[in-house]
């Protein structure tokens, strides 16, 4: 099998054995965060001569043995240092972590393997080769992001390579707060300023590595196609929902805002399958919580493939909010080469908005804004079932529903599990 040349401008999957085209640098980065790579793409371009040359790559491009061989003999051999950030340890890469690490200790390269998340991981350690005080300031500046603790990475592991960089420790940064399109937003005043009065609220929640990386076009053109309807946002970044510290801020905004619909952009889910339904920091407004996907495949993969989004995606926005009771939307924003960035040689990848997707998603909100608000008296529901056609074609057949008590009992379920919303109360009662 030969390897295919990977294209500035084209982003691979790692289905194929590619070869990334990259010549040897200094500092070697891999990582399955886009975003970091673009913060750090951007980190780089700033800082002065003379400096390190640097390698960024998406380890998800490296999926393939062959891409991943040919990646250790040509870039990682040649490094002086190397980084791996991975999100689900080491069973997500696991014959990448095996070669690059058996690469780095052959030749003694520092090699650092950090978690992809704030929570350590001793079996990633296990294959670090730099001293565990280096690897974890390392990890910090990554933890904490942001521009300034992205240049203070780079600076820091130029010193560990030997040469002579002034750094300063991670500084943290707010692991949740209120965002606003080109402005500072402190508190909820400052975001009341920008809202119409008496409108109804509609929280936005997304991960705050968008914020970090400056890739918030996704969330920008929703708020502003929310706003066109008559609905005030309030857009919220995180570090994830399942962080407590992340969790209590936005509850304090729910609490303050009372937003009558939620359109979260994060994903996975609190709850977990087969349990009883946690809480969430969107409890206090007691709506409906629709989940929307900013996809991490590109707009031509998904319009020309046959299954829609990616097992990825499928799996982390789509399957598992379904746990937590969120409402299905559909993706408004997909994966696209922005630029080249020759220094780095590294495919830049941005969210790219969809803007009659989000025109749907902002509809569907506003929709469902008006049905919370609508009597319950006034309100109408209907019920679509599955008949397959054919000869012993039954109502609700696809989902087992084929005797009456059958859809007694599926509605009944929908009921206890769905939402808490006021929205849904009355929805499957008999």
């Amino acid at each position: 099998m030969h390897l295919l040349a990977a294209k500035p401008g084209q982003i691979a999957d790692g289905s194929e054995a590619i070869d990334l085209g990259q010549t040897p640098g200094d500092i070697v980065v891999l990582s399955a965060a886009d975003s970091e790579l673009a913060c750090l793409s951007r980190a780089y371009a700033h800082l002065p001569e003379p400096k390190p040359s640097l390698r960024l790559a998406n380890l998800l491009q490296l999926s393939h043995h062959l891409s991943v061989d040919a990646y250790v003999e040509d870039i990682v051999a040649h490094a002086k240092a190397v980084v791996v950030r991975l999100l689900g340890g080491v069973r997500y890469w696991p014959y990448g972590i095996e070669q690059v690490s058996a690469e780095c200790r052959k030749r003694g390269i520092a090699l650092a393997c950090l978690p992809g998340d704030d929570q350590p991981d001793p079996q990633l350690s296990d294959h670090n080769t730099t001293a565990p005080a280096a690897a974890h300031r390392l990890w910090q500046f990554l933890v904490q992001g942001g521009l300034e603790n992205a240049s203070e990475f780079l600076r820091y592991g130029a010193s560990l390579i030997g040469r002579e960089s002034e750094w300063r420790e991670p500084r943290p940064l707010l692991r949740a707060g209120l965002y606003w399109p080109g402005k500072a937003m402190l508190s909820l005043d400052d975001l009341r300023a920008e809202w119409t009065d008496g409108a109804p609220v509609a929280g936005i929640v997304f991960y705050r590595a968008l914020v970090q990386a400056g890739q918030t076009a996704p969330v920008d053109t929703l708020i502003a196609a929310l706003q066109e309807r008559g609905l005030n946002p309030l857009p919220i970044y995180a570090a994830g929902l399942k962080e407590q510290a992340a969790a209590d801020l936005i509850a304090r905004f729910y609490d303050d805002a009372r937003p009558d619909i939620t359109l979260n952009c994060t994903g996975f889910a609190i709850s977990q399958p087969g349990a009883a339904q946690a809480a969430t920091p969107f409890d206090a407004a007691d709506a409906p919580v629709l989940q929307v996907v900013l996809s991490s495949g590109t707009l031509e993969d998904w319009q020309i493939g046959k299954n829609g989004l990616s097992p990825r995606d499928l799996a982390m926005q789509v399957a598992l909010p379904e746990v937590d009771g969120r409402i299905m939307t559909r993706a408004i924003s997909f994966k696209a080469a922005g630029r080249y960035d020759d220094a780095t040689q590294c495919n830049i990848v941005e969210p790219h908005p969809e803007p009659g997707r989000v025109a749907f998603v902002a509809d569907l909100a506003a929709n469902w804004v008006k049905l919370r608000r609508k009597p319950t008296a006034e309100r109408r529901v209907a019920i679509i079932l599955a008949n397959y056609p054919n000869r012993d074609g039954r109502i609700g057949n696809g989902v087992g529903l084929d005797t009456p008590a059958g859809v007694v009992e599926a509605l009944n379920a929908m009921r206890r599990r769905a939402t808490r919303s006021r929205t849904f109360r009355r929805v499957a009662t008999i």
